[in-house]
């Protein structure tokens, strides 16, 4: 589907206010794609397109960018990217099996959707939560402690519309349209809600104050 004058009319305004969150217009050309993003699951030519005229570059720069970074789609994904990390410590710690299991499981290779287009699969690189390995997310959210059953059980209930649940931030998925809207600039008012860290992620400044170490007067590091 391209994106039709109908949805360029409806996306100008909001353009217009993430562009004029910038000093320099190039710089937000990545909220921009996320725009484009959210309104057809993917970045097309057309939403290519979009962004150039919206900042006034070439189309080959925008589609530098948007060819560059994994987050944007060049075809859609399922309402719901579920992505595996299979980077070092998730790996060793059972990543990679739960990425193969999951492909065992829904008959889809790396980067492709499921027919019913309710999931798509990814292994991705650190997510930074290597104290929760191995992880899986779901448009973003965070799904501690896998294993290749619970991740089973995870996308099972993705498929069949079960109320699904992020271990830790959002209390809500959201699908991978609204997430990346949210990525453009536009919050849907969860920030402040759910568990953004839990005990493995507190374990040092737990021990610290059990301890009764301070930083001394003047460190900076």
């Amino acid at each position: 589907m391209a994106l039709t004058q109908e949805a360029r009319a409806r996306l100008e305004p909001d353009a217009a206010r993430i562009i004029a969150r910038y000093p320099r217009t190039r710089s937000a050309l990545l909220p921009l794609l996320h725009l484009v993003q959210a309104e057809e699951g993917f970045v097309s030519e057309e939403g290519i397109e979009f962004c150039a005229e919206q900042l006034g570059l070439a189309h080959a720069e925008v589609t530098a960018v948007a060819s560059f970074y994994t987050m944007y789609k060049r075809r859609r994904p399922g309402d719901f990217h579920v992505g595996v990390c299979t980077n070092s410590l998730c790996a060793v710690m059972g990543g990679d099996a739960i990425f193969a299991d999951l492909q065992d499981h829904l008959g889809i290779g790396n980067d492709e959707t499921t027919a019913d287009g309710k999931v798509s699969l990814e292994h991705l690189e650190c997510n930074a939560a290597c104290d929760y390995a191995p992880v899986v997310m779901v448009n973003w959210e965070f799904f501690d402690n896998m294993t290749p059953q619970s991740a089973r059980d995870l996308v099972d209930g993705l498929r069949t519309g079960a109320d699904v649940q992020p271990t830790r931030g959002a209390p809500r998925l959201c699908t991978w349209k609204q997430a990346s809207r949210i990525l453009a600039g536009f919050p849907d008012d969860q920030a402040a809600e759910g568990h953004t860290a839990g005990p493995a992620s507190l374990a040092g400044l737990k021990v610290a104050k059990e301890q009764g170490w301070t930083p001394e007067d003047g460190d900076q590091s």
